[in-house]
């Protein structure tokens, strides 16, 4: 396997409908899990989100609730540098639903005398929506399906020289998540990408299989985990291993931190 030098880092602009309380680790082992749980309407448990594969709204999600995500990655490639850069608001309009609008950006710069680097761009416009139907408090388990929609872009000098849009990517998705015990959490996506495009009105469709496993720091929000992102592709089979951590820095304001490995 190679190391990819690509390190994303995540600030999560958090905010919550329901208060914030203080409690003695003596009485819970976790005060995160309690600061998730200790409401009972609707029921929701409390899962360690992936920072890759990240999802629309958490598991459960409750009526009110919002987040900013603003990340920033690098991968030093032979011939060139890309610098990913990517901006969502995620909100939760009702209980259990979760909406999403992302717009990702990818930067080249050529290295070494090349000039054959790819175009800057806006990649596409990201829209989301996810649902949970499925929570159980004696299992620790939820289950969500969802849906992205998402509309491919030109370069940025192509603009006014092709069509603005590309093509399409549509992929709903099926999500499963188990907490074990109070500080391991597991969870699965999985779904078909399915890539149109308009140039030549090709359909190509590949399917996800992303399974994680974190350690969530008793009373905190931190944890450390590592992601499994596998790709079958007509035959092909890719997997990226993604060590990662999040910090609670302050109050409102998460950071994670995620390297590859191919």
């Amino acid at each position: 396997m190679k190391l990819l030098p690509l390190v994303l880092l995540f600030a999560v602009l958090t905010h919550y409908t329901y208060a914030q309380e203080t409690e003695n680790n003596a009485v819970k082992d976790s005060l995160y899990i309690s600061e998730v749980e200790e409401r009972k309407e609707p029921l929701k448990i409390l899962h360690a989100e992936p920072l890759y594969i990240d999802l629309i709204r958490d598991l459960g999600a409750r009526k009110g609730e919002r987040e900013w995500n603003i990340g920033l990655g690098l991968t030093d490639n032979s011939k060139y540098d890309e610098y990913l850069a990517l901006v969502e608001y995620e909100w939760a309009p009702a209980d259990r639903l979760g909406l999403e609008i992302e717009l990702p950006f990818s930067l080249h710069y050529p290295i070494n005398g090349n000039d054959s680097a790819p175009g800057n761009k806006l990649n596409s416009i990201k829209l989301a929506g996810q649902y949970t139907f499925y929570v159980s408090d004696k299992q620790k388990i939820s289950m969500a399906f969802g849906y992205i929609q998402e509309f491919e872009l030109t370069a940025f000098n192509s603009f006014g020289k092709e069509p603005l849009f590309e093509g399409n990517v549509y992929n709903p998705f099926f999500i499963a998540a188990k907490r074990l015990g109070s500080n391991f959490h597991t969870l699965l996506y999985t779904g078909p990408a399915i890539s149109h495009h308009f140039s030549n009105g090709t359909l190509k469709t590949s399917w996800q299989v992303n399974s994680n496993i974190h350690y969530m720091i008793s009373g905190t929000r931190n944890f450390l985990g590592i992601e499994f992102n596998k790709e079958f592709n007509q035959g092909d089979f890719d997997m990226t291993i993604r060590p990662q951590l999040r910090l609670d820095v302050a109050d409102k304001l998460l950071i994670g931190i995620v390297t590859g490995i191919q």
